[in-house]
């Protein structure tokens, strides 16, 4: 193969592991904004509605039923 093709992969193999940085970035800026949000949702019905922490470890046992393959524990997001 002559040097121009080879340079053409090699710019093709950079943009995609760019590509997917920006993309593996993303999900996780949403991801973290998703979790601050549930947890402020948390904290607001535990304020006014009286719930106490046991609402952490429901809420995880009913969401794992709808969304089995995420991950988490409550006793991770407990502190939140």
């Amino acid at each position: 193969m002559d040097q121009d093709f080879n340079q053409f992969i090699s710019e093709v193999k950079e943009r995609i592991r760019s590509a997917q940085y920006a993309a593996m970035r993303a999900v996780n800026s949403e991801m973290t904004a998703l979790y601050w949000d549930v947890g402020k949702m948390i904290v607001e019905k535990q304020e006014t509605l009286g719930w106490g922490k046991a609402v952490v470890e429901q809420l995880s046992l009913e969401l794992q039923k709808d969304f089995p393959s995420a991950k988490g524990s409550p006793h991770r997001i407990s502190g939140i």
